[in-house]
C-alpha cells in the first residue's frame, strides 16, 4: 500500500509523523460523552435490545436509552479492551462510556482510531500512577488527528470495515476448527477411560442409565480408594481465617489458587506467596509436585491438574483438593484424565451446590466413582490418549498461532489506516 506524499511532525509522542492534510484535535470537539444509568441487575435474559455492560458479552433488556451511532467503552475492568461501534436502539451500564452525537468525524472512523490508540494515552498516565478506570477528563483530553476531509475518513472506515471482515473470517474459520478438534479429543478421552481400546472385551452394566455399559473386569469404586493411605492424602485448603490476605508475601512458598487449575493444565499466571514459617503452620494443606490438584468451584467444578515441579512444595488455597495418588493402584495421569472426563463431569455436578456458581465439597468429591482398569490397561490407555491427543494439541496450537499472527495483522492494518501510515484514498472495493 503506497503512503502519502507529504508528512508533518503530529506533536503526539506515540503518533510520529501524520499526513500534512490531517487535522491535531483534541476528543472533547468531536462527539459528546456521558456514561449509562443501568445496573447488571437491570438485565432481562430474553430483553428486546442489547444491553452494553462493562464485560465483551452482550447482555439484554427491555429499555433503551438511546437509538443512533454510538461508540461504547467499559470505564473499568478490561479498559481499553472493549470497544463496541453500534447503530440502533441499545442500554447500557453506568460505568460504560457512550461517545455519540459525532461532529466533523466519521463514527466508524473514530472508533478504529480510539480502539487501536486510546490505551496509548493510558499507559502514559499509568506510567506516573496505576490507572483501574477510564474518567471522563481522559476522554476529553485525548489527543487525535484525522483527515481534514470526511470522505476520506469514511474512506479509511470502509478500507478497515473490508479488510477487518475478511480477517474476523478467517479468524472465526480457525476457531470452529479448534473447537471441533478439542471436542474430537475429548470424545477419544471420555471413550478410552469409560470402555477402554478392547472393541471385543466383555461389557457388563454399570448399572447406571447414562455410563451405559463399562468393561466386565474393570473396578468401579470410590474415588478415594485411590488415594495413598497417609492422613492427608486427599485434603481441602485452609479455612478463609487460616490464611489472610495480609499474610500473603512478595515470595516464600506459593498459593495455588482456584485460577491455576486448568483441565489438565496448570495455569501459572496468577502468583501469590506465603511465608515458610505459614507453609509450616499449614503442613496438612502443602501440596507437593505430582501430587492432582481439584477445583472446588465452577467452571467447570472439579476440574483437575497435575501439580508441576516449579517448586519443592506449595500450600493449597481454600477452594482446591490435593488428591496424593497412590501408583501402585492408579496412575496420576490415568486419574487426572478420568476426572476431566464426561462421567465424573456429570457426577461433580449431579453432587455440587450453588445456583450462580456450582461448588463441590470435599466428602461428597471422595464418594466420586471411578472406573478402574489394571495397571497394565492404564499403561496402554495413557499411551493411546497421548499419541492420538498429542497430535490434535498440535493442530491446535498451530491454528491458535496463526489466528496470533492473524490478530497483529488485523492490529497492525488498523493502525497504520488510522494514522496516515498508508494512503487508502484510492482504494476500492472488489466487485462482488
Amino acid at each position: 500500500m503506497k503512503k502519502y506524499e507529504v508528512y508533518k511532525e503530529s506533536g503526539i509522542e506515540w503518533m510520529k509523523e501524520i499526513p500534512d492534510n490531517w487535522l491535531n484535535i483534541r476528543l472533547r470537539y468531536l462527539c459528546d460523552i456521558t456514561t449509562g444509568d443501568k445496573d447488571t441487575i437491570n438485565q432481562v435474559v430474553d430483553g428486546e435490545f442489547p444491553f452494553y455492560v462493562r464485560s465483551k458479552d452482550i447482555k439484554k433488556i427491555n429499555s433503551f436509552s438511546y437509538d443512533g451511532e454510538a461508540i461504547l467503552t467499559a470505564g473499568d475492568g478490561d479498559i481499553c479492551k472493549i470497544w463496541h461501534y453500534v447503530n440502533e436502539k441499545f442500554d447500557f451500564h453506568q460505568r460504560v462510556y457512550m461517545l455519540y452525537n459525532f461532529k466533523s468525524v466519521n463514527g466508524k472512523f473514530l472508533y478504529y482510531f480510539l480502539k487501536e490508540n486510546f490505551i496509548h494515552e493510558v499507559l502514559k498516565l499509568s506510567a506516573k500512577s496505576t490507572v483501574d478506570s477510564l474518567r471522563l477528563p481522559m476522554f476529553l483530553n485525548f489527543p487525535l488527528c484525522i483527515p481534514e476531509n470526511s470522505k476520506e475518513q469514511t474512506q479509511i472506515a470502509n478500507y478497515l470495515d473490508h479488510k477487518t471482515t475478511i480477517i474476523d473470517g478467517l479468524i472465526d474459520k480457525k476457531e470452529q476448527l479448534i473447537k471441533k478438534l478439542q471436542a474430537q479429543r475429548k470424545a477419544i478421552i471420555n471413550e478410552a477411560v469409560t470402555k477402554g481400546l478392547n472393541k471385543n472385551a466383555k461389557m457388563k452394566n454399570s448399572g447406571i442409565e447414562w455410563l451405559g455399559e463399562i468393561p466386565e473386569h474393570w473396578s468401579f469404586i470410590s474415588i478415594s480408594k485411590v488415594a495413598k493411605s497417609n492422613r492427608y492424602s486427599i485434603t481441602g485448603g485452609p479455612f478463609g481465617s487460616d490464611l489472610k490476605q495480609e499474610e500473603y508475601t512478595e515470595k516464600g512458598v506459593r498459593i495455588i489458587q482456584l485460577q491455576n487449575i486448568g483441565v489438565g493444565e496448570f495455569k501459572n499466571k496468577y502468583k501469590i506467596f506465603t511465608t515458610e514459617k505459614k507453609a509450616d503452620e499449614l503442613f496438612s494443606c502443602n501440596v507437593f509436585p505430582g501430587d492432582l490438584i481439584i477445583a472446588k468451584m465452577a467452571d467447570p467444578v472439579a476440574r483437575a491438574c497435575i501439580v508441576p515441579n516449579f517448586d519443592e512444595r506449595f500450600i493449597m488455597a481454600s477452594d482446591g483438593i490435593r488428591f496424593e495418588v497412590d501408583e501402585t493402584k492408579c496412575y496420576v495421569k490415568f486419574l487426572e484424565y478420568a476426572i476431566n472426563s464426561k462421567y465424573l463431569n456429570f457426577q461433580a455436578e449431579l453432587k455440587s451446590t450453588g445456583t450462580t456458581r456450582l461448588r463441590i465439597g470435599l466428602t461428597e468429591f471422595k464418594k466420586f466413582k471411578l472406573l478402574l482398569p489394571n495397571l497394565k490397561e492404564q499403561a496402554k490407555i495413557l499411551f493411546f490418549i497421548e499419541n492420538k491427543g498429542g497430535i490434535i494439541i498440535k493442530s491446535v496450537s498451530l491454528l491458535k498461532n496463526q489466528i496470533k499472527k492473524l490478530k497483529a495483522y488485523r492490529q497492525a492494518i488498523i493502525s497504520e489506516a488510522v494514522t496516515g501510515k498508508i494512503d487508502v484514498r484510492d482504494w476500492q472495493a472488489p466487485k462482488k
